[in-house]
């Protein structure tokens, strides 16, 4: 079979004249794939389209470390034509799936069939629309995909920290209940319990902290003081106890309130019982502290997901965006977060998981550009909520670069991502307006200079009323 009857076959020239055909035919050239091969990659510049005559392809587009399959072509099938369209780079990679047979067709002549042709140019615009939908549909998809997989690694990275910790602290406190029955249980002292009684009125006696942490030079020179006092008492190792009693709060004006009149042995199974109970009540508190911060993070995950939730209820975006820091914190965690948040902020009746989405893209992108900041300043994420008279406002703001301004008006299309080929789908921020602009009759716009970037979404409080 000639080519032009192979290209009579496709739908895409099937109601051009024999003529226009053969003007086509005159500059196509065969090629052949074998199985694997690419047939050209994302981002590469758009020079040709193409026909399969024979075999299929994929097509292929990377996103967040993996490859997202978008279709797969067979036979009759064009491939390449929307980057000519467009005149923009390649928004996917092509290869063979099998040994295929294609036919190229230069840009030149489909731009020469485009302007001759009326009845060529709506067929190549319906199969362009469909095309976008289809592959719109796909990688929307696959982003969503990819952000339960990024989520579901930040909630594992979270949930394990504590979990640990527990662990830890479990481990811990195990060891010293040994410890501590030991002390109760050995040979006491004369006096041993009047001693254990002064030295466990130590810790009601503690100054209450004022959640500053003392610097390290301070605790090693409060060490040595407690250290030399109790060498000088007489008690054993004392190396050993000064660590523990500073930490604990304890130092040397609060030690002379023991008394002079207990012996060295006395006196140091005191100290001894204090700090083992010192150390289990910090070992409880640890295994408590822990096992809070699993529950934050269950409570935050099912908040987020609205789980078994009505699609539309009252939505606290406030309480959307703390739970969206909470299961992106392996993200922020070098980063500080500030927040302005309107007490008087009213709910919103909204979907509240598909705003959560949107807060998860602002912040995750700010997160990756806030990653680009130099020494001369700290990353800064800064997020705002107000009323706005009838609508809400949320602002998503980072010090990171900016956005240079030839791409800025681009930023909301779809495909388009500043971010390396293999990091980014380009659907992130155009889902986003999606939901905002289209599913909830709202605004979403940025404004970005070198140094500050901010995304303003602007809700209504009722859409049904807008």
């Amino acid at each position: 079979m000639d080519a032009l009857e192979r290209l009579k076959q496709v739908g895409l020239f099937s109601d051009l004249s024999d003529d226009d055909l053969g003007r086509i035919c005159r500059d196509v050239t065969p090629l052949h794939l074998e199985a694997g091969e690419l047939l050209f990659e994302e981002n590469d510049p758009g020079d040709s389209a193409y026909v399969v005559t024979s075999g299929s392809v994929e097509v292929v587009k990377a996103t967040e470390g993996r490859e997202a399959l978008v279709a797969v072509r067979e036979v009759g099938s064009v491939i390449g034509e929307m980057a000519l369209l467009q005149e923009a780079p390649r928004m996917a990679s092509v290869r063979a799936r099998s040994p295929t047979e294609l036919l190229t067709i230069p840009k030149a002549t489909l731009d020469q069939l485009l302007a001759v042709s009326p009845s060529a140019a709506r067929s190549m615009f319906r199969v362009l629309i469909d095309r976008m939908q289809q592959t719109s549909e796909r990688l929307r998809h696959s982003d969503r995909m990819a952000q339960l997989g990024t989520l579901t690694a930040g909630v594992a990275h979270e949930l394990n920290n504590p979990a640990a910790a527990v662990r830890r602290a479990a481990q811990g406190l195990n060891d010293e209940l040994d410890a501590y029955t030991t002390l109760l249980a050995g040979t006491q002292t004369p006096g041993a319990g009047i001693a254990r009684e002064r030295a466990l009125a130590l810790i009601g006696e503690r100054p209450p902290s004022t959640g500053e942490r003392r610097s390290t030079l301070a605790l090693a020179g409060e060490e040595e003081q407690v250290e030399s006092w109790l060498e000088q008492h007489g008690v054993e190792e004392p190396w050993r106890l000064a660590p523990d009693l500073v930490h604990a709060g304890i130092d040397v004006t609060m030690l002379e309130q023991l008394g002079d009149d207990l012996d060295a042995a006395t006196l140091g199974d005191a100290l001894r019982f204090v700090v083992s109970s010192i150390s289990i009540r910090r070992l409880v508190t640890e295994v408590d502290e822990g096992a809070r911060r699993l529950s934050d993070i269950v409570r935050a995950l099912k908040g987020y997901a609205f789980l078994d939730q009505a699609p539309v209820q009252d939505v606290d975006a406030v309480k959307g965006l703390e739970d969206t820091l909470v299961l992106l914190a392996h993200k922020t965690r070098h980063v500080r977060v500030q927040r302005e948040f309107d007490p008087q902020l009213p709910k919103i009746s909204a979907l509240g998981s598909e705003l959560n989405q949107v807060w998860t893209n602002l912040i995750d992108n700010a997160c990756s550009a806030l990653s680009e900041v130099g020494d001369d300043r700290d990353p800064t994420l800064t997020l705002r909520a107000h009323p706005n008279g009838a609508d809400i406002t949320v602002e998503v703001e980072d010090n990171g670069p900016g956005i240079p301004p030839e791409v800025r008006d681009r930023i909301f299309d779809a495909f388009f991502t500043t971010k390396p080929p293999g990091q980014g789908t380009g659907l992130g921020l155009q889902i986003s307006y999606r939901i905002v602009v289209l599913e909830h009759r709202g605004e979403l716009t940025v404004d970005s200079e070198p140094g500050r970037t901010t995304f303003r979404v602007v809700l209504p409080t009722n859409p049904q009323n807008s």
